[in-house]
């Protein structure tokens, strides 16, 4: 009898446990694209697998990596090929005029705007489709030079109540290479996270274009019914080792796909 007891829990513990896990919601679908037609960063590689590993390690995510655009379409495609219904955002570290064609741009913007989907880019995702300017609006900004090349500098975090940007000291150094940015890229119309302390970078550099000391590093915005999240940091391989780095992507990962809440609302510089 007492074994049969026994059995019995054993059997229904195997059934909670089981049904758990069947309800378990699936994985989200990350597309990252590391399609370079202008400079090569080294980091590249490294980006994407370390934004596949955090996929890995917080079980909600599959990323998909590419070094090719083909998957950004709507159209159906052959052998097995995802296209962007499949997806659930797209992430790009990618330089220059990538090979889209017109309806794969379309594709993609629609798939932020209409679709309601994620939209997430890194460094040099900025100085991307200069010739699209609709991509300009996308991102949020275009890259306008790196006065200081690599630099050791302060970053100034803006907004301490967003999930990406919460864990992060009001002020942390770091050294990496600091981009400035030109049109489309107003503070009325991205939310700027993290910037650069003005005071910690040489102002009379002759490259520095920004006469309003307004140098953002990491900023969001809605696009349409979806989600945009860039950080220009990442040029270098040990930026993406950082685990405060690690942690912000997985929030901004999160946050792109609609698993968080953060408020992307565009405000004036503090």
């Amino acid at each position: 009898m007492k074994n049969r007891i026994l059995l019995a829990s054993l059997l229904m513990t195997l059934g909670v446990g089981g049904s758990a896990q069947a309800q378990a919601p699936p994985r989200k679908k990350l597309l990252f694209i590391g399609e370079v037609k202008g400079f090569e960063h080294d980091s590249v590689s490294h980006a994407m697998a370390t934004i596949e590993k955090l996929g890995q390690q917080s079980g909600l995510w599959d990323t998909y990596l590419r070094t090719d655009s083909e998957l950004v379409t709507k159209q159906k495609l052959t052998n097995n090929a995802k296209n962007l219904d499949y997806f659930d955002a797209v992430m790009f570290y990618t330089t220059g005029e990538l090979d889209l064609s017109d309806e794969q741009k379309t594709a993609l913007l629609s798939f932020v705007k209409e679709d309601g989907k994620g939209f997430l880019g890194t460094h040099s995702a900025t100085d991307t489709f200069y010739k699209w300017l609709e991509y300009g609006g996308l991102i949020g900004g275009y890259f306008n030079d790196h006065p200081w090349g690599q630099v050791h500098c302060q970053i100034d975090v803006e907004d301490r109540g967003f999930p990406a940007t919460k864990h992060f000291p009001a002020k942390f150094p770091i050294f990496d290479e600091i981009y400035q940015f030109k049109e489309p890229y107003s503070r009325d119309k991205v939310r700027v996270l993290m910037s650069v302390d003005a005071n910690s970078v040489d102002l009379k550099n002759s490259r520095v274009h920004r006469t309003d000391k307004d140098f953002a590093v990491t900023w969001v915005h809605q696009y349409g019914k979806g989600r945009v999240f860039y950080s220009s940091l990442g040029h270098r391989e040990d930026i993406w080792d950082r685990p405060d780095i690690q942690q912000m992507w997985t929030e901004a990962v999160k946050w792109a796909m609609g698993l968080t809440q953060g408020d992307a609302t565009p405000r004036p510089k503090p």
